[in-house]
């Protein structure tokens, strides 16, 4: 019986009908709209293999995607590297929240190519070469738990990456331990990728041998906290003209502009990330800095650089004057706050001198409100 006989019989009058003609009707036009939509089981979701896996012999990519599969499982019961076996089920739940949540823009392996990626720029972050860009750890430094759950709860400004903290804490937790489970993967991958192309055959137990090098960055990173060297003086108009010094002296503006609105603004090139896209130099005016809007947040974009970016550190450049490096975090704080004051910036200008009240100089910059819309997608 075809949807269109279904509908006709539906609007025949209500007298025409009993309950259970009219009953038989219904279930007759949900079954052929199903028939012709598919009733078929999903397929079971699958971990998407590199690129490079495609460029090995047959016999070499079973090998590694046996291997893969054994020491992290698949997407539907997944393993994380290094832990006893007894958290298969807070895994599994941090899969599923990571489905509902986050595939769209990361995708199945992590690979930051979920079906809306071609629409978002900054790009998804791909999570598997265990690089993450806002750390409290020092550069080349594997990220600590806890920066990754700050991410994933208070989101990142600025980008598509919305702000999750409406989920439970189970849901939270659960999640960033699913992430570490694909970051995980994909390093893993990647070591079994450059053993094949060494021309070394991937044996049964190759996984085991490469996974402690991979785990271990991982566990090193609780001890790389990037802490203050000095203690933060007061923020002053004369900190902030300090601060604004030291951005001319060390040339800052060759990234980011002479006004602090970024390289996008100012035509600046700087390069690829670590993931191959155009990287642009930070908009400091824009009052959405990504990497976290609280002083020591800045201090440590400074101190450290940011991971997997052409964003140096600078800590051996202060090693003899580590008060600059609060001086240049209050002048970017005070650049942060222009809009917000009111300040406009017509291309190509100049930005403004430092804020002539103590209140506007000494004024932090808000940490940006997360609004509705941005309620984790369903």
């Amino acid at each position: 019986m075809s949807p269109g006989f279904c509908f006709t019989a539906l609007q025949a009058p209500d007298r025409h009908r009993s309950p259970i003609c009219r009953f038989v009707v219904w279930v007759l036009f949900a079954c052929s709209w199903v028939s012709l939509l598919g009733c078929e089981r999903a397929s079971e979701l699958q971990f998407v293999s590199a690129p490079e896996l495609n460029d090995l012999d047959p016999p070499d990519q079973e090998a590694i995607r046996n291997e893969l599969q054994k020491s992290c499982g698949t997407p539907g019961s997944p393993k994380l590297l290094g832990s006893d076996g007894n958290n298969l089920e807070h895994l599994r739940y941090g899969a599923l929240v990571y489905q509902r949540n986050c595939q769209q823009c990361h995708g199945v392996s992590g690979d930051g190519n979920g079906p809306a990626a071609a629409y978002l720029n900054p790009h998804p972050r791909d999570y598997r070469k265990g690089i993450f860009k806002f750390t409290s750890t020092g550069y080349g430094n594997k990220p600590r738990r806890e920066d990754l759950l700050r991410t994933i709860t208070h989101g990142i400004a600025g980008t598509s990456m919305p702000s999750f903290r409406r989920l439970p804490k189970r849901d939270l937790e659960s999640v960033v331990d699913y992430v570490l489970a694909l970051t995980h993967r994909g390093e893993l991958e990647i070591q079994l990728l450059a053993q094949a192309q060494n021309g070394d055959e991937v044996t049964d137990g190759s996984a085991a041998e490469l996974s402690d090098a991979v785990i271990n960055r991982w566990k090193t990173a609780e001890g790389n906290t990037v802490d203050a060297v000095s203690k933060m003086p007061p923020m002053t108009p004369a900190t902030v003209a300090a601060g604004e010094a030291v951005f001319q002296k060390r040339e800052c503006f060759k990234c980011h502009g002479r006004d602090g609105r970024g390289g996008l603004a100012g035509g600046i090139e700087v390069g690829q990330d670590a993931w191959g896209h155009k990287a642009a130099a930070a908009d400091l005016t824009s009052g959405m800095l990504h990497g976290g809007q609280s002083p020591l947040d800045i201090y440590r974009r400074i101190y450290a650089g940011i991971n997997g970016t052409p964003m140096p550190g600078f800590k051996e450049a202060f090693a003899a004057d580590p008060e600059a490096i609060w001086n240049l975090t209050h002048f970017v704080l005070h650049l942060a706050n222009q809009r917000r004051h009111g300040v406009q910036f017509a291309p190509g200008s100049k930005h403004a001198a430092p804020a002539t009240s103590d209140k506007a100089a000494a004024e932090p910059a808000e940490e940006p409100s997360q609004p509705e819309a941005a309620e984790p997608a369903r």
